[in-house]
């Protein structure tokens, strides 16, 4: 009788754990979902589901959105000036030093200007040519404004 009073007390004291573990469980899970209705001003998970696929569909209208505007400044920025190519020369044996210097201004499709700042004794000279695709488009370009170019690239 003893044996059958022990295992009886000890079920019970199980199933009362277990209720126990149980009753936190659900007051957690309770405590969750207030929180999360008060959030959303919602009181049924079915209104709280649909402020979610609201919020996501507007998320996504939003991000197509920035999609294409960076598409957009990809293609334009290609055209902004992207290398820039810098070389020093002496046009004159009787002039002492490299003060003389060519600066290549390109974009993406090594379109752009190159600038030739020649130094003399009169004072400094400046030629500016048009380039397109990394050839001159209207003047022969010079060794050293080739030279830019090539280290604009």
């Amino acid at each position: 009788m003893t044996c059958i009073m022990n295992l009886v007390y000890g079920a019970l004291g199980l199933a009362f754990l277990w209720l126990m573990v149980l009753s936190v469980l659900l007051f957690r899970a309770i405590g969750h979902y207030k929180k999360l209705s008060s959030r959303t001003g919602s009181h049924s998970i079915d209104g709280i589901l649909d402020s979610l696929l609201d919020n996501h569909l507007h998320h996504d209208k939003d991000i197509s959105v920035i999609k294409d505007a960076i598409v957009t400044l990809e293609s334009q920025a290609k055209k902004h000036l992207q290398r820039v190519g810098f070389v020093k020369f002496n046009p004159f044996e009787r002039v002492g030093g490299e003060q003389s210097f060519v600066i290549a201004l390109l974009d993406n499709n090594n379109s752009g200007i190159v600038k030739t700042f020649m130094y003399t004794r009169e004072g400094v000279r400046i030629y500016v040519k048009q380039v397109r695709d990394g050839k001159a488009v209207e003047y022969e370009l010079s060794d050293e404004e080739k030279e830019a170019i090539r280290v604009a690239q």
